[in-house]
Formats: structure tokens, sequence, C-alpha cells
């Protein structure tokens, strides 16, 4: 492994995950502009990497950090703060070593080969969080949950959610249908042919319903969408090499390939009872994300995602862990159009040519249509080496795209849109804002129909929160 290099030009983010961050207790957040409005009441919570070295030795892979969890807790005395690392059993062992122990998505474990084989991969639970009434869960790819108190954020310790088999992947991208009270969620299993299981939960996360299919290879899954009474993947067109994985010789992503020939391949799932409605294929593309699914009024699934024409964006995400990127990886909000009985996708639409991620509806509109739909962009004229920049908000009714603006060097999370209680048309967009220019971190509230106009409050934070992933709100 190489020792961290600093480099006097890198852009500004570089600065929120130059240092492992910085926990904090419970604490009283200062109003810096405007105030909280009446009805926000409730958590957001936010999750990602929150330490990329240890012992001056760097992670191979943004996706490596150490999960480390923000809770802003509004209520009728104000907002108050709380951040925590999720104490995996990983973690606590590393903390107590000084040093890498583990491998993980981008790094093998250190040491000789039968290190890497007793110790090939380590939870981080870094990826998303998912709000239940008595608990939170940090969510990772590869295993069960983390279980944390949704006040102190103190770790319970892994959750089987009643159901899964021990070491059985749980995935970060769940979907919660308010309306029936069901969670659905997957996760890949390893294998020359990957095993693709599916998940139905009761709103207190408890799993009552399972499944399980065969995929072709182990292509890269990491969301799926729920559209009406549909679940459906799309398998893309990267394939992983399990075995020098499994012997502890090669890292997860080094063994990841883009193998455009293999296509996407379309899974649709009948959400109530978990099997396969039908199988399809369609030209090859690359997607973490998507925003929304539902069934239109002809019988066709609708899906939104942000579309990259390869895998290089994996490559870019690697880059960002060293604070200086220079691959480009670029996006574009794009349509799908899927007959779901036959899994034939009917047409393909460019909606918006801006690079994009983290596309996302309100709460009460997933599985359904919904007006509009948010993500993080780059603003305008954005220079080569940065990082996502700004937060957006695309209309489908009428086309039109709606940006906030931050200034200089501020980077803000993905908006979390939070509808108010008393006006289901109206709410607010959060975003956590990492301001390279005086290198602290403030949580953002923006009204949701003037996304363009200046924040309605802005918090502060006593310490810097590193660029994170995913993140949700539970009303209070």
């Amino acid at each position: 492994m190489q020792t961290i290099e600093k480099k006097s030009n890198q852009k500004t983010w570089s600065k929120a995950i130059s240092q492992p961050a910085n926990e904090f207790p419970p604490t009283q957040l200062p109003v810096l502009a405007g105030k909280i409005p009446n009805r926000l009441r409730g958590t957001l919570y936010r999750n990602g990497a929150g330490r990329l070295e240890r012992g001056n030795i760097p992670v191979g892979h943004w996706f490596d950090g150490d999960g480390a969890i923000l809770a802003v807790h509004f209520t009728d005395a104000g907002a108050t703060g709380v951040y925590r690392y999720v104490q995996t059993a990983g973690y606590q062992e590393e903390t107590a070593a000084g040093k890498f122990l583990y491998g993980n998505y981008g790094m093998t474990a250190p040491g000789a080969i039968w290190n890497q084989w007793q110790k090939p991969v380590k939870h981080s639970a870094n990826t998303s969080v998912l709000a239940l009434p008595d608990k939170l869960l940090a969510l990772w790819e590869g295993d069960n949950p983390y279980a944390l108190d949704l006040q102190t954020l103190e770790t319970q310790g892994l959750d089987n959610l009643a159901g899964l088999e021990k070491k059985q992947p749980y995935s970060a991208h769940p979907k919660v249908d308010y309306a029936t009270g069901e969670i659905f969620n997957f996760g890949m299993s390893p294998g020359t042919n990957a095993i693709l299981h599916i998940y139905k939960s009761d709103l207190t996360g408890k799993v009552f319903k399972k499944a399980k299919f065969t995929l072709e290879g182990f292509p890269v899954i990491h969301d799926f969408v729920l559209a009406g009474q549909y679940l459906v993947f799309f398998a893309s067109a990267v394939r992983l090499n399990i075995w020098p994985v499994l012997f502890g010789t090669s890292s997860y992503s080094d063994s990841l390939t883009w193998q455009p020939e293999k296509g996407n391949q379309i899974v649709v799932i009948d959400r109530e009872t978990l099997s396969v409605v039908s199988r399809g294929e369609t030209e090859p593309w690359f997607q973490w994300h998507f925003g929304n699914g539902y069934v239109d009024d002809s019988g066709m699934v609708i899906v939104d995602f942000a579309k990259y024409a390869d895998f290089q964006t994996n490559e870019f995400l690697r880059e960002v862990a060293t604070g200086k990127t220079q691959t480009v990886a670029k996006t574009t909000l794009t349509q799908v159009r899927l007959n779901p009985q036959t899994g034939k996708v009917r047409g393909i639409e460019t909606l918006l040519d801006r690079n994009c991620e983290f596309p996302s509806v309100p709460a009460k509109n997933v599985s359904k249509f919904s007006p509009c739909s948010y993500m993080s962009i780059f603003r305008e004229g954005t220079e080569a080496g940065e990082i996502l920049n700004n937060i957006a908000r695309f209309d489908y009714q009428t086309a039109t795209f709606t940006e906030a603006y931050l200034g200089e060097n501020r980077y803000p999370s993905e908006p979390i849109h939070v509808q108010d209680p008393q006006n289901p048309d109206q709410g607010w967009i959060l975003t956590v804002v990492y301001d390279g220019n005086t290198n602290n971190s403030e949580v953002w509230v923006f009204a949701s129909q003037g996304l363009n106009d200046e924040p309605v409050c802005k918090l502060g934070l006593p310490s810097v929160i590193p660029h994170s992933f995913h993140g949700t709100w539970k009303p209070g």
C-alpha cells in the first residue's frame, strides 16, 4: 500500500475527506440564517465514508471508508445534531490495532496471503440508512444491516430483521411503500452465477417473504425499481470475476470488467408473489441509481435513472478517495419504457442532458407517477476535477429544470425531500453542504417549490461532515 500523498493542486472539496471525521455528541445547532420552518419536525439521517485512511495508509476506493452517520433532530426546541461512527466489528478491531486488517471493495487485506483469506472483506456500514419505528439501520451491500439507536446513534449490533440468514446480503437501496406498509429489498450472493435474493418486509423491518433467483454470471446491481405491482432489476453489462476475490488476491473493484456484449439484462418480479414475470435484454449501459418507476395508463413500466454509457464511473469514484479526480464519467437523466409482461424495452429517452446523480422523488410518490424529481448535478461551466456541486429539480409535466445556487466551492449532499404535514403538495429540501471556503459543514433547508431562492434556513454543524452517499428523513 502507498502512503497518502498531499497535493497542493487539489480542489477545495478534497479538504472534507483529507482527515478522518470527528464525531460529536448531541449538540444544539446554531441557526446561521433564516429560521427553522414551524412544521419541519423529525430527523434527517445521512450515511457516508467517515475515514479514508489508517496509519497514514489510504483506502483503495471511496467505498472502503468506515461508515459514519449524521442525525439532525428537528423539534420545537430547535435542531440538535449528533455524528458517530458505526461500531462494526471490523471498525473496532482496526481502531484497536491502529491499522487496516481487512480487505474491502477496492482493497485486499494487508499482509500474507493467508491473512487475505481469513479477513477478506470488512462490513463498512457506510452506504445508506433505513429509519424504522424503533431503530435505524446502517446499510451496506454485502451483509445484514447494523442497527443503531434512533436518537443517540449508539450501535446495537447486526440485525437479521427476523428473517435473514447470517451474512446474507441486504442492499443499501430498500424501497418503502408507505401506502401499503411494505418494504422491498434485495441482496446478491457470490458465485460463478450470482444469486439474487428478494425480500418483503413490514414497516417494522421484519422480513416475512423471501425468494431467490439465479442470474447469468455476476453482474453489478446496486439499486432497483418499485413500479406499481412490479419490482424491476437491470443487471448491467459489468461482470465480476469472483474467484480472485474469494481467494483474496484481488479486490472487488479490480475484478469488475465492462462487457458491453452482455447487454443489460432485465428481470421483472411480481411484488405480491415475488415470482418472475418476465426476463429481457436491452442495450448496454450502467446505472448506480434509479429515481423512480411507475405503471402508466397503457400498462407500460416507466423507469427514470442516471444513465452512464459505460463503467468509467467506478474509476472516478476510486479517484475521489485520493482527493483528486481526472476521469470523466458523464451521466444523463434517462427514461425507459418497458413492457413488464415481456421484459422488452419499448423506448429510451434522454430527459436531461446534464451530469446528474442521486435522483429521487418525494416518499409519497415512490412506485407512482411523480410530478418532479430531485437530484445532485454539476453546475454549468464546472471545471474538470470537481465533484457534484449543486442540487436541482426536474418537472416532468412542464419539462422545466430548476437549480439551486450555493456559490463557489460549496458541495451539497444528495437532496432529501420532506413533505409538509399540512400541505402534501409542498415541503422542503434538506441537504448537508460542505463549504470549502471556510472548511465547515452546514445543513441547508430550501422550500421545495423555491429551490432557486435563498434557503429558508441554514444550520451550523460542529465539525466537518465528509461527502456522504445516502440519507433519509423520519417524520417526528
